[in-house]
């Protein structure tokens, strides 16, 4: 190769290497190019999470509500058989000063409901023959710390009581299946030769035993909070059965004279509130440490349908309980509390709390 030839190849492959300026500018692209990539991963794996968060909650809802379907569409609605829903009197909530959604200073927060429907119940070991088709139905979020109720505390149950025909002798035994009752005041007030048979019905965190029921199953894990209201006819949202605005009759409850069960109920509004299981656990674990509550008590802090803007009256709009709830969620999610309170929880928590509302249409008496 001459001189001149052997002089253009090196200039040549000189000419094309890369200079040390080059290489670092490389390299800083490259890790931008790198933390930008990591960054999107860590984004993504954060939205994918909550994602899952709000699936488990959404599911959980759509089962419970699913199951609430299916009951009310059954419920016997007459004016002649006992409810135990909120009213004005004669409803206790759940044993702790709830009365029909007032609210009362120190009470866990859920509400209770009963009544009738023609849906498969649970039957103890009888002859089929006797079984009726008609199921006493109980919702309740159990808030009771025996140890009857450790696999449900603060978790939404349900009750299907297999009744027998009403003319069937039941001889008052303890885990005979109770008989249709077609009587306002039955339930609540245990009247006729069966006594207090409904305890389990109309009770929750009372410490007698008469609150258990071997027939409850836990139906949304995730629920904590079970709160109900009235649709009237008229379009008037309520915390009573009836419109107290127009009633002529200083009504008690519905089985007042005239009855009329729920005959002015358009439909029943259902909000609950749903923890996923990943936040329930961050509370349960950090309500051993001083000043932080555990699942009733944020149960608590969310407001009952009478007490949310509004107040249950005429400038009552739908909606405004729950974005009272949501504003809840929102404030432990940023300072660890609920406004106005003192008690402390996960903040981390508040991202597994989802709300959720159906109404559920009872059509015509």
């Amino acid at each position: 190769m001459s001189t001149k030839l052997l002089k253009f190849t090196i200039s040549r492959r000189a000419s094309g290497a890369f200079t040390l300026a080059e290489l670092r500018v490389s390299i800083v692209v490259v890790v931008i190019i790198v933390l930008m990539g990591a960054q999107l991963m860590t984004s993504t794996t954060a939205i994918t999470r909550t994602a899952h968060k709000h699936i488990d909650t959404d599911t959980q809802a759509r089962v419970v509500f699913d199951r609430m379907a299916l009951d009310f569409a059954q419920m016997l609605k007459r004016t002649d058989i006992d409810y135990y829903v909120k009213q004005r009197s004669g409803y206790n909530g759940h044993n702790n000063g709830h009365g029909w959604g007032r609210g009362k200073n120190g009470d866990k927060g859920s509400d209770q409901i009963a009544f009738f429907s023609a849906v498969p119940g649970y039957y103890p070991s009888n002859p089929a023959g006797e079984h009726s088709p008609i199921s006493l139905v109980v919702y309740r979020v159990t808030e009771s710390t025996q140890s009857w109720a450790a696999g449900s505390y603060g978790r939404l149950a349900r009750m299907a009581k297999g009744l027998h025909w009403a003319g069937v002798d039941d001889g008052n035994a303890t885990n005979t299946p109770y008989p249709v009752i077609f009587s306002p005041g039955q339930v609540v007030t245990g009247a006729g030769p069966w006594g207090n048979m409904w305890q389990a019905a109309i009770g929750n965190d009372n410490p007698q035993n008469g609150n258990f029921d071997p027939d409850y199953e836990v139906i949304g894990a995730g629920v904590f909070r079970f709160e109900y209201f009235y649709l009237l006819k008229d379009g008037f949202l309520s915390t009573w059965p009836w419109d107290g605005r127009n009633d002529p009759i200083n009504r008690q409850k519905i089985s007042d004279p005239p009855s009329i069960g729920l005959s002015q109920v358009e439909a029943i509004g259902v909000a609950i509130a749903v923890i996923n299981p990943e936040a329930r656990a961050l509370i349960q674990a950090a309500s051993s440490n001083a000043g932080y509550g555990d699942i009733t008590d944020v149960a608590a802090a969310l407001a009952d349908f009478k007490n949310a803007n509004g107040l249950g009256n005429a400038g009552k709009k739908i909606g405004d309980m729950e974005d009272k709830w949501k504003g809840v969620v929102e404030s432990i999610a940023q300072t660890g509390h609920p406004p106005g309170s003192g008690t402390l929880f996960p903040r981390e928590a508040a991202k597994g709390i989802r709300i959720y509302t159906r109404y559920f249409d009872l059509k015509t008496l």
